[in-house]
């Protein structure tokens, strides 16, 4: 199958819904062998029929799990960590378990998936001559820019911007890219479900929608195409570098 991702192979976390499942839908249609893996299998069941996509339930706290699940796959071309906690309050709101599931979450299950995916990224790309890419889910909420209420979620995509800048520069020169991707606020399950929690949930969403200067949230299929960009070869002599995609938020 012809595309700009013909030939690749790529495992994306968290593609049951959202994000994950339009860059899934998205990288697939321009022809990557697609692992899509989620939590919740039934979410899964949408990509039955759909070509070039697998799928496999997969809880990304399970270590053994996600070194099972990606030591099974050839190695990779393409690894997207999207898997991801949202934790409503301040510093003062904040629990030590809240804090501590939002960094096992947003920061080392991204971890625990590199360090799996990577040494056989790094003997292929040897082998081959070629390169690999890793895509982290950052956020505009943390190192970028200071949200309310977004004190655990800021800090650990703050972390992920850290985590991803180590990994480019350590293996810059042995055919590893590593970057992250900055979204603005997006029109998905999970921002429904925040949304939902609110006393005034009409009230919300229109408090979500006017801190975006575009006046609008974003959808899924506008972050897609980013990822598929820095999954394909036209972003080769990008590294370390965080996209930010967010409507005009950081301005």
């Amino acid at each position: 199958m012809s595309g700009r991702l013909a030939g690749k192979l790529a495992l994306i976390t968290a593609a049951g819904q959202g994000i994950g499942r339009a860059a899934a839908l998205a990288m697939a249609k321009e022809g990557a062998s697609v692992w899509a893996t989620d939590v919740k299998p039934e979410l899964l069941e949408q990509y039955r029929g759909v070509a070039n996509v697998n799928t496999r339930a997969l809880d990304v706290l399970d270590d053994g799990a996600v070194r099972e699940a990606i030591g099974a796959l050839p190695p990779l071309d393409v690894l997207f960590n999207c898997a991801g906690y949202v934790h409503h309050g301040t510093v003062l709101d904040c629990t030590p378990k809240d804090w501590a599931f939002s960094f096992d979450l947003n920061v080392r299950a991204m971890f625990i998936t590199i360090q799996s995916a990577l040494p056989r990224m790094l003997e292929h790309c040897a082998k081959t001559g070629g390169s690999a890419s890793i895509i982290n889910m950052a956020s505009v909420a943390g190192s970028l820019k200071g949200i309310p209420n977004r004190f655990a979620y800021g800090a650990s995509k703050a972390a992920v911007v850290g985590l991803t800048k180590s990994v480019a520069a350590d293996f810059v020169a042995r055919g590893i890219r590593c970057n992250a991707i900055a979204p603005g606020t997006v029109d998905t399950p999970s921002l429904h479900e925040r949304i939902n929690a609110f006393a005034d949930p009409v009230e919300a969403r229109k408090n979500f929608i006017a801190r975006q200067p575009m006046g609008r949230l974003a959808t899924p299929e506008e972050i897609a195409p980013v990822v598929v960009f820095l999954a394909s070869d036209e972003s080769a002599f990008a590294t370390g570098t965080v996209y930010s995609v967010d409507g005009g938020m950081t301005i």
